[in-house]
Formats: structure tokens, sequence, C-alpha cells
């Protein structure tokens, strides 16, 4: 995995005592819950863990040795919910929830346990904390994206398929963020300046994907965005295969996407939220509360590219975009 410097450490407005006055890891076994939203045999659950372990190794903290993490995947809603209760009976010191709808899932359970983030969009809009920089209750953790940013895939969009004369953003209302009203207004707004037709499309199921990707892709010009939810991850395989079926130019809002064969994507890096995530934890197990420990916003976005997929819609990403990129992949 690559190291990159995504996020600003707010150091100096943790709390009013200094970080040195916490003490420091020891050898008594401390236990964290990790709760996230996919399926059993995603190659997703190994990678997070994977880098989440390396952020806790930075801090002092070696799992089997001074700390116990117990982690729990579902991608049902039920079963998330289930899960969330078996953690919570384990007494641990902290949880960690993957994104948005995860996190709801954890404060219905509590109120008190130290909840840390990975990736919530609107925080404050979903009730998880009462502002950034001081989020008076239980949770504080990342936010992943900016509302702004339905826009900004849009015009992105438009850009390596300049084709595009209608786009639907795609977003599931039960786990999306403000059940996809945090980018929707964006969207339509970009839609409105670019004049491109803009259309919502909200799906809960793998039949609605396929119905509505058929539909969208009837026509010639029809184009997809596709907003960050537990959803649209853990149905990522299919939205990216029907998107080629149909000849349909998608955009995703992590590079983790693109990777898995969808033709662009832009928006913060997942494994390295879950890289950074063990900065709260390491301040929560030394005597932080997270009621004093300020949301972090995204500083970099990455944006790559699938050149494979780009050449298969037939689209001719042009040098200047490609010189952008983060990543392009052959």
């Amino acid at each position: 995995m690559r190291r990159r410097d995504v996020l600003a450490v707010l150091v100096g407005a943790l709390a009013p005592r200094p970080l040195t006055a916490f003490a420091q890891p020891n050898d008594r076994l401390r236990t964290i819950g990790v709760l996230i939203g996919l399926s059993d045999g995603d190659p997703e659950i190994s990678q997070r863990a994977a880098a989440f372990e390396m952020g806790l190794r930075d801090f002092g903290w070696t799992p089997g040795r001074n700390i116990r993490v117990e982690y729990r995947f579902a991608a049902d809603a039920d079963r998330l919910q289930a899960l969330a209760k078996e953690l919570i009976s384990l007494q641990p010191e902290a949880l960690v929830a993957a994104n948005t709808f995860v996190t709801a899932v954890v404060l219905r359970e509590t109120r008190t346990i130290p909840v840390v983030f990975v990736s919530a969009s609107d925080p404050i809009g979903d009730g998880f904390v009462s502002s950034l920089a001081r989020p008076g209750g239980n949770a504080t953790g990342f936010t992943n994206s900016i509302g702004s940013m339905g826009g900004k895939w849009l015009e992105l969009l438009k850009e390596i398929a300049p084709s595009v004369e209608r786009a639907a953003i795609m977003f599931n209302p039960p786990s999306a963020p403000s059940r996809g009203e945090y980018f929707l207004k964006p969207f339509e707004t970009a839609a409105g300046s670019i004049k491109v037709k803009a259309l919502a499309m909200p799906v809960e199921s793998g039949a609605d994907i396929e119905r509505a990707l058929a539909d969208l892709g009837r026509e010639p010009g029809g184009g997809l965005v596709v907003t960050p939810d537990n959803f649209t991850t853990v149905n990522r395989r299919l939205i990216i295969a029907e998107a080629a079926k149909h000849r349909v130019p998608a955009i995703y809002s992590t590079p983790q996407f693109a990777s898995d064969g969808g033709l662009i994507a832009y928006g913060t890096d997942l494994l390295e939220l879950y890289r950074h995530a063990p900065f709260y934890i390491d301040h929560i197990l030394k005597g932080a509360k997270p009621a004093d420990l300020p949301v972090q916003s995204p500083t970099k976005f990455e944006m790559v590219i699938n050149l494979k997929t780009a050449k298969a819609l037939g689209l001719a990403v042009s040098p200047i975009m490609i010189a952008r990129a983060n990543e392009v992949i052959e």
C-alpha cells in the first residue's frame, strides 16, 4: 500500500492538555471492535484490516500483545445491527465504524462507548457530531467527502466523456448520507451549468441497479455518478459490470472502484483512512474523549483513470487529464 499524506493532523486542536500527558501503550491487553459493512469474502476486508493494523503499530499498539482487535463484517442491515450488539457485549474500550451507514447502526446501540468513524460524508447532518471542531458526543473520525463533490464528479465525468448529455446520480437512500440529498443538490446545480440533464437514481437492490443502468444505456449520451454509501460499495462489481455492459461512462467516489474496473474515480483513498484511524484509537486509549477530538476533513483527493475501461467505451482520454491523474491503470 502506498503511503500518502492524505489528512492534516490536528494536533494543536485536540485537547486542553498536551499529548505527552497521556500514558504510553503498555502490555495490558486492550479491546476494540471494528465493524465493516462488507460481505464475507470481499478482499477489501483484509486490505482494510492490514491498513488499520499498520496504523496501530505506528502508535505502539501490537495486535495480540497489548491490543485485541475484534473484527465483524456483514452487508445485510439486520446482521450489522446484531454484530454491533455482539461487539458491545465484549465491552470494548472503543469501536471503529466503517462508514455513514455502519456508524448509524453502532450509534443506535451505544452513546457511551467511544466510536471512531472511518468515512462519514456528513457527520453533522446525520447527527453523529454537533460540530467538526467539537463533536460533543461519543463519536469522532474522518469525513471522506464534501457535498460539493456531487458537482465535481459530474464535471470530471463530462470531461472524460464529452458526449454525456444526461447523467444519473446513483445512491441508496437507507445508507446514503442524508438519504442522498447531500450530494444531489450540488450535482443538479452543476448539471444546469454545463447543460447536462440531471437524473436521480435511487437503488435498493441488485435488480434496481440492472434495470436503472439498462434504462440509462438504452440511448447514447448517458452517464453515471456513483456516490459513496455502504450499498454502492457492497455492489460495486455489479455496478461496474452493468455500466460496462450498457456502455455507460461512470465516475466513482474512491480509487478502489477504478482498480476494480471502473472508468474513473475521484476521492479519498479508504485504505489511507483506515491507516490513519488509529490516531483516534491511540488518543482514546490514553484517556482522550471523542467529544474533544475534532473530526478531520480530507485535504487531498486522488483521481484514478482506468485506460483499459476507457478504450472499451471508445473514449480518448486527453493527455492533460492523464497528466492530472494520481494513478493511471493501463
